[in-house]
């Protein structure tokens, strides 16, 4: 069956760095644009990253912009969520999501995506 694994969450000093992972399985990784999205504690879940199929075309949310970057490795079927400068508002729950596409795309709307992960805490605090 469909799943998406994110591991890679914790606890950091505001200022530093976290790397997450999504692992994939039960599809073709391939054929799937990924995203991640955000959720903190009494908001809703927000976009934060997405890449195409490819990895050649990525898009992120101006809150994350120039601090975190998103990549892929197909043949590990795995998406990355690279992560610094960490601030205390980033501190959420972190899903990634994946959306069957024949395109190039990127997505940043939850209700493109088919998969979604069961998330990872991310805890930025001093």
């Amino acid at each position: 069956q469909v799943q998406l694994v994110e591991s890679g969450g914790g606890l950091v000093q505001p200022g530093g760095s976290l790397r997450l992972s999504c692992a994939a399985s039960g599809f073709t990784f391939g054929s799937n644009a990924m995203g991640w999205f955000r959720q903190a504690p009494g908001k809703e879940r927000e976009f934060a990253a997405a890449i195409s199929r490819s990895g050649g075309n990525t898009l992120y949310s101006e809150s994350v912009k120039g601090r975190f970057t998103i990549s892929r490795d197909n043949g590990k079927n795995t998406v990355y969520l690279q992560m610094n400068s960490l601030r205390p508002e980033d501190t959420a729950v972190y899903y990634c999501a994946a959306v069957r596409t024949l395109f190039s795309s990127v997505y940043t709307r939850q209700h493109q995506y088919d998969y979604w992960g069961q998330g990872t805490q991310v805890t930025v605090s001093s």
